[in-house]
């Protein structure tokens, strides 16, 4: 299985189109932040935006194509550029959309705002590897066919369900959103200018091996001279490239992928706690709950009962320390 696969199938996404907007000059727009697990997004179908940094730096422009993630979920600002004060939105609820509208003159912003939505503690492992801005643009040429094409088709399906009151309609938006995520990931790895992070790695033809093998067989007791082997380079070589390009080390993306494996098997699964620290790889019990404590918090009996529906109300009280 590809690792992106592999991924998804590790930690699955949800995703949903919670607003289409539809404004003229002037505008704005201030969401965010949402639910702790969610990564916001926005496809920019026609017109321009800008995205303010929060952190005082460059504005980033977004035009025509562009789709957005915003990993660290932030409260963020994007308008029209112009600087006037923006005119009133008026929000009118469809049977599967919020439609939001403004007065505005000029060159209209079509754009779809949603959220992708991945249960604690997987929203970590993509946090840490994505970056905090990704953009991606589908600006494909007619009869192109690729990762671009593919999503531009994706998004004019979306927004054509998006103005249409059919059967069905909600659920075809949030798959198809759903669906977006994979293919932006995908069209990001294949850029020439991919982000650093793991979409940097993965998109290496040399250290793809490395990936897929971590995330295939997480269990098997990997060390850096095997996967370097794998991908026909030195020990040193291999570690520089992890370091540079994903800004962690190969150890460091296994132990988050065990992580992610064993929260999965302490949610669905009767294993003890040493049957499911085996299963990840981990000959010593102790080494398990110190490394699972160390990434969620908590030990693995307390992640257990978190997971029970019944205990919800006690741990969301704080009853329960961590």
């Amino acid at each position: 299985m590809d690792w992106l696969s592999r991924l998804f199938e590790m930690m699955p996404v949800r995703g949903r189109l919670d607003l289409r907007c539809s404004y003229g000059a002037p505008w704005r727009i201030d969401q965010g932040p949402g639910e702790a697990n969610e990564i916001p997004y926005h496809a920019v179908v026609g017109g321009s935006a800008v995205l303010e940094d929060p952190s005082g730096g460059k504005p980033l422009q977004l035009k025509t194509g562009d789709i957005l993630l915003l990993s660290r979920n932030p409260r963020h600002i994007m308008h029209d550029g112009s600087g006037a004060r923006a005119k009133r939105a008026q929000n009118h609820q469809h049977l599967n959309l919020v439609i939001s509208e403004n007065a505005g003159k000029g060159e209209r912003l079509d754009l779809l705002c949603g959220h992708f939505a991945i249960a604690p503690p997987h929203d970590r492992l993509l946090r840490n590897y994505l970056p905090p801005r990704l953009v991606v643009h589908t600006g494909a040429s007619c009869g192109q066919t690729g990762t671009d094409a593919q999503l531009a088709g994706l998004v004019s399906l979306m927004r054509s369900e998006s103005a249409d009151n059919q059967l069905g309609g909600r659920a075809m938006l949030n798959a198809l959103s759903t669906a977006m995520f994979a293919l932006v990931l995908r069209l990001a790895s294949e850029s020439e200018a991919v982000p650093r992070g793991l979409l940097a790695l993965a998109g290496h033809p040399r250290l793809a091996p490395a990936v897929a093998a971590l995330f295939n067989e997480p269990a098997r007791a990997w060390s850096l001279p095997d996967l370097a082997r794998l991908c026909n380079m030195s020990r040193a070589t291999l570690a520089r490239q992890f370091q540079e390009r994903l800004g962690r080390s190969a150890s460091d993306l296994l132990t988050d992928i065990r992580m992610t494996l064993a929260a999965n098997e302490l949610r669905k699964s009767s294993l003890s706690t040493g049957a499911v620290a085996e299963e990840v790889g981990y000959q010593s019990e102790a080494a398990f709950q110190r490394a699972f404590k160390s990434h969620t918090g908590v030990t693995p009996a307390r992640w257990r009962k978190m997971q029970d529906p019944s205990a919800q109300d006690i741990f969301r009280s704080g009853e329960a320390g961590i």
